[in-house]
């Protein structure tokens, strides 16, 4: 909306507290966004303490009342007597009713000076804030901002920092700043302008600039996971895949099913945890295993090939690794994993070391790292 969001507090069910945090917010901000605090019980007192703070009173609200009446009903329970503190709001009150709970929130101005409360449960917070409560402060704000967040894999915050530096110690209107997630990074383009069109060109632009310092890393523009995009990639392309896990213990299978749509595509996932499994379902040589390892080039080679052979996958894609905490050498460490990849004639196979003991960070690591190497071949 081009409101600029100056601070985020968390603060207990105290009156004096929460009536000193609302005086100290409203000191350099003109509006105020709660969330919490409004439903029946003796220690919900956000309307309270924002009553005191903006001078008004609370009074009974015809219409959250008749609105509570009817949700009880529809849920089968009684109008209890502190039940019915959620129909009282203050008498210069925008109200907002709740369409996924009981209690209505509302908005409450004086001078200039803005609070406005919603529930704290955050699927009723959400459809109150989207259906009910986004065109109050719409037009409040001098000028439109914009941003889009690009996503990468495969460099790290420091070194995506490094490459993006100049852009970032000039930078004036677009702003860059940089996020390390798990596993992955991020960068925020923003621009407030005069107008959402000017702010849109703006941030496309720095959009350019970045992919020409770090666009090998980049697997998207709009904030997208990496999971969203591969499954798009395969049902655009009407490429069929095919998974074949060992560390990962069918993350991956689990990732891509989440998908919408993805049974189009997605015909098969396997979990050939144990050797004898590689070698029953996938058809990996005894000798192979025998000589290189469960976790080896070797190894991941003939289980995407063979993974190929039993599913009739146009993409197949493989993985084998030591998740840990236990179970490394010296020759091959916790965190240690290979991926095979087969499309068409493209057959490779990918080694990462990892440098984690956590069995978490190196699955999870596994699984970004397997749907990358799909990203980039197809």
């Amino acid at each position: 909306m081009g409101i600029d969001v100056m601070y985020h507090y968390t603060v207990g069910d105290n009156p004096e507290r929460l009536k000193d945090m609302y005086k100290m917010a409203l000191k350099d901000c003109d509006i105020v966004v709660t969330t919490g605090g409004l439903g029946p019980t003796q220690d919900d007192l956000t309307k309270e303490m924002a009553c005191q703070v903006l001078e008004d009173e609370l009074i009974l609200n015809e219409e959250a009342m008749r609105r509570l009446n009817e949700y009880a009903a529809k849920m089968g329970r009684p109008m209890t007597e502190n039940n019915r503190k959620q129909a009282y709001l203050p008498s210069r009150a925008t109200v907002f009713q709740n369409n996924a709970g009981s209690a209505p929130g509302f908005a409450l101005e004086k001078e200039g000076k803005h609070i406005i409360c919603m529930p704290g449960p955050p699927r009723e917070m959400k459809a109150m804030w989207n259906e009910s409560v986004v065109p109050y402060p719409q037009g409040m704000s001098d000028g439109a901002l914009y941003y889009r967040i690009i996503r990468c894999f495969g460099i790290g915050e420091s070194l995506l920092e490094t490459e993006l530096l100049d852009l970032i110690d000039g930078q004036t209107d677009p702003t860059l700043a940089t996020y390390a997630k798990e596993g992955e990074c991020q960068v925020r383009v923003a621009s407030k302008r005069a107008t959402l069109e000017e702010a849109k060109a703006a941030v496309d632009e720095m959009i350019k600039k970045v992919d020409e310092r770090v666009g090998e890393f980049v697997y998207s523009h709009d904030d997208e996971n990496l999971v969203d995009v591969v499954a798009r990639k395969l049902m655009d392309q009407g490429l069929t895949l095919a998974s074949a896990e060992s560390c990962t213990g069918g993350m991956f299978a689990a990732a891509m099913t989440d998908v919408p749509g993805i049974s189009s595509v997605f015909h098969r996932g396997y979990v050939t945890y144990s050797n004898e499994a590689k070698m029953d379902i996938l058809g990996v040589k005894e000798e192979t295993l025998a000589a290189h390892g469960a976790v080896s080039e070797e190894t991941a080679r003939e289980m995407v090939e063979g993974l190929a052979r039993v599913s009739g996958a146009d993409v197949c894609v493989s993985v084998t690794g030591i998740a840990g905490p236990g179970g490394g050498t010296p020759e091959k460490p916790v965190g240690l994993v290979y991926m095979g990849f087969k499309h068409g004639d493209n057959v490779q196979v990918i080694k990462y070391q990892g440098h984690s003991n956590s069995r978490a960070w190196n699955r999870s690591h596994s699984l970004l790292s397997m749907l990358d190497l799909i990203n980039k071949n197809i």
